[in-house]
This record gives structure tokens, sequence and C-alpha cells, in this order.
């Protein structure tokens, strides 16, 4: 490869101009015209519907009642006539399977009549039941390979969408996706049910408080999606980030992000029209975008909506990646929603807010301006304080992945130990609660900056901490551990399953104590102070980044399962499948089936790494060192031919055939290690890539990060850090 050509990589790189960016710029956008249009809004459809049909399909929405054909058929039409007036020609049965992403078949509102024509259809049975093939996804054992039958089953709950496409838009209907028997094969499926479970449990609560006037409680969740942007130029050149989504090879550039001044820095011309038109098409789908900014790491950003309910956030936040991918396309960008694509800078999350809500409008998690004197909230604060530290284990596995090993508790990301953050308020509450009683909170008031010109600005009464994975943030839980590339789906589904189990333990105890007698006050106080006593040495307000809190932890008895496979080791236990059979969210079945899944994913990804890295490292660096070995031969042979001092290219060539030794050495240990499975069953394979593999595969990059740093750049076959993070 010649230097000419690698430079005109970059400079094709660099050479986006504002002139080639006008080809995507569109009028200034205008929020509140294009907001939802190209979603079915439940206004829309009570304005086309007859109203005794809509009062029925009410019936569904509200109450959960079945829903019959006649209202199925006519909800239908109005979907059809909708989708076909904004030019969509195709509908699928839009849903979550248990891959991470979302599947599709397309299926055409035309259907042949007896005249030779043919006419659009589209009927309540097609509306209601589709029928894809349940073998070709992951199952977990619950389906045989030869078994194909599946059906996808209506969200009336969650919106309809349209998918706009230069040929032809297609009409989405968000679906559950379910095996011939009923067993749930998606991510959408439990966390439906689980939604349902502690809205049951919590209205309970409520009207254990007297708040007759609640109907209904849901949970919500706002997600902070991270993500990176490079030229697309650099992704294709790139095998690595093709197939695994991340850099396998490549040496730490000069400068990284140890200035600390990409977060919150200014946007790049490129990057910000690039967010502006996913934005738009965002808000077009009835995405509720509120912020955008650089994130800490170079060509690392953020895109964060205001919360939603569950189901429909859980669907927003699958179109939200999706989105960012394509648009990232058309202006030759291309987003990586890997939590590590680069070593040795910031990885990404995905922060899940997560709260729960009334259909009065009541924030559950809501403290007030006086906490000690919330009962409702202190009540459901404590049963999160119960709920992550009964279900440590299903929390962390919440957030397990071999993409997410790369950062939990990498001085960038929450530890793997489980514990919650309350802030100093709250702490101080929850130890009246503990001691005796509360009676007092701490208050915010107001910040001076020492200057006339500055107002005084408001302050909280605690300080935020980016440290915990689970963190109280004024009015919602923030779970910092989930990965950028995950679904909410699951992480949601174990929140609202562990808080539904602390909320019915501690509803026992409470209906106990005020069958005995007591005050709700004095009643509510003694289950408090039952369930805190051994629990509240989950709250941690500290650095968790600190080897203190980990020798802390330990002592206290705290689980810290640092890797993906010491979390499943403990997955599939007798409390487990209690927890989330008992609650009617996961048999026994459709949990176990998760774990296999979980397994087989964590081991084709680090196969597929393994495999990707020895075929870059044979077909291009042990190559492109070769090269380089004979230039400086060469060097060598003609320098002694002259009778010049060869002692420098000497030196070179003996360092550079050191390297490419023990590159080859290295890479046929990995050969050898990978061509090995570990055993027959996928536990064994599992521990198999992590003892064995994983090692291996540092062990090649390590030498090749060395050689990058020494060979030229004209030799060198991938693009590089320096490149990818800095060029846009």
């Amino acid at each position: 490869m010649s230097k000419a050509y690698r430079r005109y990589d970059t400079l094709a790189a660099a050479r986006y101009t504002s002139e080639e960016l006008s080809v995507n710029q569109t009028e200034p956008i205008n929020i509140l015209k294009i907001f939802g249009e190209n979603t079915l809004h439940v206004e829309t459809l009570k304005s086309r519907l007859p109203k005794n049909i809509w009062k029925e399909f009410k019936k569904t929405l509200n109450d959960g009642e079945p829903l019959t054909l006649p209202v199925a058929d006519a909800v239908a039409l109005v979907m059809k006539d909708w989708a076909s007036e904004k030019g969509a020609t195709h509908f699928t049965h839009w849903f979550q399977p248990l891959t991470g992403s979302t599947a599709e078949k397309h299926d055409s509102f035309i259907t042949p009549n007896q005249g030779g024509g043919a006419v659009a259809e589209f009927s309540g049975k097609d509306l209601i039941q589709g029928e894809p093939d349940a073998s070709s996804f992951p199952s977990g054992g619950l389906r045989a390979t030869f078994e194909a039958r599946g059906y996808t089953a209506w969200d009336p709950t969650s919106p309809a969408f349209i998918v706009e496409a230069p040929y032809g838009s297609v009409l989405c209907i968000p679906t559950a996706f379910a095996s011939w028997k009923g067993e749930a094969l998606d991510a959408k499926t439990p966390l439906l049910r689980s939604d349902h479970v502690i809205g049951q449990i919590a209205k309970k609560t409520m009207e254990l408080f007297g708040e007759t006037e609640v109907q209904k409680v849901f949970s919500t969740v706002g997600y902070e999606q991270e993500y990176f942007l490079i030229d697309q130029e650099f992704y294709f050149r790139r095998p690595d980030l093709i197939t695994s989504g991340r850099t396998l090879f490549g040496a730490k550039p000069p400068k990284g992000q140890e200035m600390e001044d990409h977060y919150f820095g200014s946007i790049p011309e490129r990057v910000l029209a690039c967010m502006i038109e996913a934005e738009k098409e965002m808000y077009k789908l009835g995405i509720p975008i509120k912020t955008r900014h650089n994130e800490v790491a170079p060509a690392q950003y953020e895109i964060a909506p205001i919360y939603e309910a569950v189901n429909v956030a859980a669907d927003h936040q699958q179109l939200t990646m999706s989105v960012l991918q394509k648009t990232a396309r058309k202006f030759g960008l291309v987003c990586l929603l890997h939590e590590k694509p680069f070593a040795g800078v910031n990885g990404s999350g995905k922060h899940s807010n997560w709260s729960l809500a009334t259909d009065s409008g009541m924030n559950l998690f809501e403290p007030g301006e006086n906490p000690h004197s919330n009962k409702i909230f202190l009540y459901f604060a404590t049963a999160v304080i119960k709920a992550v530290f009964d279900h440590q284990d299903v929390l962390r596995i919440a957030c397990a992945s071999a993409g997410n090993d790369h950062r939990l508790g990498a001085n960038e990301a929450p530890p793997a130990i489980m514990s919650i953050f309350l802030g100093e308020q709250l702490d101080d509450v929850f130890r009246q609660i503990i001691s005796g009683k509360p009676s007092s909170s701490k208050q915010s008031g107001l910040l001076g900056l020492g200057t006339p010109q500055i107002p005084h600005i408001s302050k909280h009464a605690g300080d935020r901490n980016r440290t915990s994975p689970f963190a109280f943030t004024g009015n919602k839980f923030e779970f910092r551990a989930v990965g950028s590339n995950f679904s909410v789906s699951f992480p949601t589904t174990i929140l609202n399953t562990i808080m539904a189990d602390a909320l019915k333990q501690m509803n026992e105890l409470l209906e106990a104590d005020l069958k005995s007698g007591k005050s709700l006050d004095d009643s509510l106080l003694a289950v408090m102070k039952t369930v805190l006593a051994d629990r509240y040495k989950i709250v941690f307000n500290g650095d968790g980044y600190s080897q203190e809190w980990q020798d802390e932890a330990e002592k206290l008895g705290l689980l810290n399962r640092k890797n993906t496979l010491e979390a499943l080791r403990f997955m599939v236990t007798e409390k487990n499948l209690d927890l989330f059979g008992k609650l009617g969210i996961l048999n026994h079945g459709e949990f176990e089936a998760r774990f296999e899944i979980m397994l087989e994913q964590y081991f084709k990804t680090i196969n597929i790494e393994a495999e990707t890295t020895q075929t870059l490292a044979k077909t291009m660096i042990q190559p492109a060192t070769i090269r380089y070995f004979n230039e400086i031969a060469a060097t060598v042979d003609r320098g002694t031919t002259l009778g010049l001092d060869t002692v420098g290219s000497k030196a070179l060539l003996v360092e550079v055939n050191g390297l490419f030794n023990d590159l080859v050495t290295n890479l046929n240990h990995l050969v050898k290690v990978n061509a090995d499975l570990g055993g027959d069953t996928i536990t064994e394979k599992c521990d198999h890539m992590y003892v064995n593999v994983i090692p291996a595969m540092n062990a090649v990059r390590e030498v090749a990060d060395k050689l990058e740093r020494i060979l030229p750049d004209d030799f060198w076959p991938l693009p590089t850090y320096r490149e990818m993070l800095f060029v846009k």
C-alpha cells in the first residue's frame, strides 16, 4: 500500500465539506408540526373510528379487556387507510426477538381479485396475528430447529408507526412474539407482563395509603443513548469493526481524552447536521428527544428523550438506535453502538432512568421538598432498597454481556457491585428512620457564585454520583450499568420484577400490622425499620471506583461479580426461578431459555472476535510487517555494500524481527485454543473462551499494537485511532 493511497483515505474523510452537507440539508425543523406525524396516535384512531367501536377499543387499551374481531377489523381499516395516505405499500409485525435488535417481515396490502386486478386489504386478523418462522430466532432450547411455527401478536398499547424509505414506506405494528406453545420468544412480552404485575401490586399499595382515586400504576423509562460516529471510509477498512463492532487492534493515540476537552464541547458541523437529521426522523416517529451533546471520548456523543411508559419507551429506544445508524450513513458516517469500540477511551452506556407513575399524574419516586414527611415516597424508596439488596444477582445479570465487560468497573462506568446512591438528603432521612422516626429534611437553598452580575441559583439538597450503578437522581432511579447496545426491555423487566416482589412482601407486613390495630403511620414506620435494618448496607454514597469500596463491600457480604460469566453462573437458581415464576413474568422454561441464550451469545461473540483477530493478523498485519522487514533488510545490505555504519538499521531490524516472531507465536497459540471449543456444554465452551481465548486474543493484540507504533504509516494496513477518533 502506497503512502499516497493511505493519505487519500484520511483526506477523503476530512474533505466532507459544508458543500457536501448541503445535499442533506432541509428546511428548518418545525418540531410542533412534524412531531408524531408518522405515528398513529390514539387521538387519530378516536377521530376515525365509529363511536361504538372506539368505546369498545378503549376498554382494551385502558382495562385490558379482550379485543373482538369486529373491533379489530375496524381498527385495521383505519390503520390501512392512514398508512396508505402516507405512502405505505406494505405492513409488518415489528417485534423484538432475543437477538437484542428488532425483526420484521413485510407483507403487501395488495390482494388479487377475481377480475384480474387487485385491491388493498388489511383485516383484523392480519392486524392481530402474524406467523413468522420461529426456528431461526434464539429460543434457548424452547424450540427444536425443525419446529418452525411462531406467532406475532399485536400490542395495542404501543402505537403503530410508519418507517419511510425512498421507494415506499412500511406500516410497522408493534407486536409480541411467541412460540406455537405460547412461550415468550421476545423481550417485549415479559416487559408487558412485568409492567402489569408491578402496576397491580403498586395500585394495591396506594389503596393501603387511602389513595383510592388511583386506577392505574405503570413503570416509566427514559434512556440515555451513547454512541460513536466515525467516517465510513475508516469503518469499511476495519474488518474488526464490521464483524465485531469494536476494534480488536489499535495503539493508543498521542491524544485521547486526557485534556477533558470533548465532553459538552462544540459539536462538529458534520456531526451536528447528522444529529439534526436523526432527530427530525425521531420526532416524526413521536420520540420525544430532549438532549444531545458530546460525550467524554473523542467521536463519542449522547442523545436522550424524555421518559415514557415502558412499553412505548422500549419501542422508541430500538427505533432510536436504528435511526441513528441509518441517518449516519447519509452523512458518510457510521454509528457504533458497541460498549467499547475503542480501547483506552471512554466506553458507551445506556443509562436507564426508571420510575413508577399513576394515571392521576403522580410520580411515586418524587420526594418533594420535605421527603421525611412524604410517606408514599419513603415506602416505595424502601421497597427499592429491599429489591436491590435481595436481588443483587439478578440486577447484575440485567447488564451482563461480553461487550459490557469492557466497561463495568473500568473507572468509566459503575462497578459490578449493585449498590444504591441516595444522596446526602435522603441518606439522612433514612438513617433517621433506622434510628427512630424521621423528623426533618436537609434543605437545598440557593447558591451564590461571588459576583452580583450572576443571580443566585437553586442548589440541590444532595450531589450526584457518577460511580454508582443505581443512583437516585431527583425523582427516578438511574440504572447506569446498562450497556449502549442493550435493549432496555430486559433490564426494565428485571427492575419491575424485583420491585414487585419487594412491594408485595412489604404490603403483606403492612396489612398484618394494620389488622393488629396499629395506625398507618406506626405500621409504616415498623415495616420500613424491619426492611432497612439488614439491607441499608446496599446504600453507598462514596466513590464506587475506589479499592476501599471494593474491600468494604466484600466485608459487608455484597456481591461483586466482575464479569458476565460470574454473573450468569448464578442465574438459574431456585430463588430466581421462583421469583419470575410466581409473579407470572417468566415461567421456568422461559427463564432458563434466556440463560442459555445469554451464554450462547457470549460464546459466539468471543468466537467471532477470535476468528476476526486471526484473519486480520494473518492477512493484514503479518504481510505488512514482512514488507517492512524486507525494506529494512535491504537497507542494511545496501549500507554494508557501501561500507556504511548500519547499527541503527540493524537494531530496528532486530526489533521488528523479534516482534514478528512474538506475533507468530501468539497467533499460533490463539488459533490452537480457539479451535478447541473447551467442551460439549455451552457453559464449558464459555469458560474456555474466558480463561483461554480472550487472553490469547489480548496477547496477539499487544504485539500488534507495538508493531503499529514502529511500522511506517504507509505500511500499516488499518486506519488508526488517531484518524478514526479525530477526523470528522
